[in-house]
């Protein structure tokens, strides 16, 4: 089955979707985007990354491309239309088409959106998540506003593409005070030895995640504490256990940072925990 994009008010096949070459986005980077885990036939979180996309859409002063229920029927029908019980929906808004010019374009100027999705196998998943994963760390080198979604994400590329090269899946980006900030694309944390769960916080200078967030209201409710503050990478290494939080990874237990094994190399149990709880706890929207 050939699967099948929304483009611009219109639902054209994957393979032959197109935007115009003067889009913002492509000669700016100039828009945002956001990406919400398909779980058994339910989209998780969507009320939560709508919300964060209206913001990062406000922060850039984009407008909405449509309202947002109607944003939400597009987003089911494209889920339906490529029969995904399992994948990702990715979603994207820039400031439209015009002239190359620095300055905003004129006011009527409409915003342009495309909306894809894929399928995913959760076996496979499952099967990186009983192994746990590896991580590198960078130095952090962005622009000071990650909190925007931004689909300027060419520091992460890098990021990642070296974690590749080292043979992990993520980068850690490091202050230079040796604080852990976050992943090219997840939100890192730790497990203390008396089991507190520790996460930078998310007012400034992180992406606020929403398995993040989903994942501190599984936490409220197993009675588990959670401490919003920056953690080193020493502390990391130290740690009983560490994971990384992502719609595209929900819970992924890390079992190494820069080649050195955390705790006894192996997913720990709160982080495997966890992971099981995320989807009865999520807020689910049959897709």
């Amino acid at each position: 089955m050939s699967r099948i994009a929304y483009v611009n008010g219109r639902y054209v096949p994957h393979g032959s979707a197109s935007v115009h070459i003067e889009d913002r986005g492509y000669q700016f980077a100039d828009g945002v985007y956001e990406v919400c885990e398909i779980a058994r036939g339910y989209i998780v979180d969507m009320p939560r990354h709508l919300d964060r996309l209206e913001r990062s859409l406000r922060e850039l002063r984009i407008a909405w491309p449509m309202g947002r229920k109607a944003l939400e029927t597009v987003i089911r029908e494209v889920v339906r239309r490529n029969k995904v019980t399992n994948g990702l929906v990715y979603m994207q808004v820039t400031r439209g088409v015009a002239r190359r010019d620095h300055y905003f374009p004129a006011a009527d100027t409409p915003p342009a959106i495309v909306v894809t999705a894929k399928r995913t196998d959760p076996r496979a998943a499952a099967a990186k998540a009983e192994k746990g994963v590896r991580v590198i760390t960078v130095p952090e080198n962005r622009w000071e506003r990650v909190d925007i979604k931004s689909v300027g994400l060419l520091p992460n590329v890098l990021a990642r593409q070296k974690a590749k090269e080292a043979g992990a899946v993520e980068a850690w980006f490091v202050d230079p005070d040796g604080t852990v900030k976050e992943g090219a694309s997840t939100n890192a944390w730790i497990v203390t030895g008396e089991g507190t769960l520790v996460t930078r916080p998310a007012e400034s200078g992180i992406l606020k995640g929403i398995t993040r967030a989903t994942v501190m209201d599984i936490a409220k409710k197993h009675d588990l504490r959670v401490e919003e503050r920056a953690f080193t990478v020493e502390e990391a290494l130290a740690a009983k256990e560490a994971f990384i939080t992502a719609a595209t990874t929900v819970v992924m237990p890390v079992v190494a940072i820069d080649g050195q094994p955390v705790a006894n190399g192996h997913p720990g149990s709160v982080t495997l925990a966890l992971r099981e709880a995320f989807f009865d706890v999520a807020e689910k929207t049959l897709a």
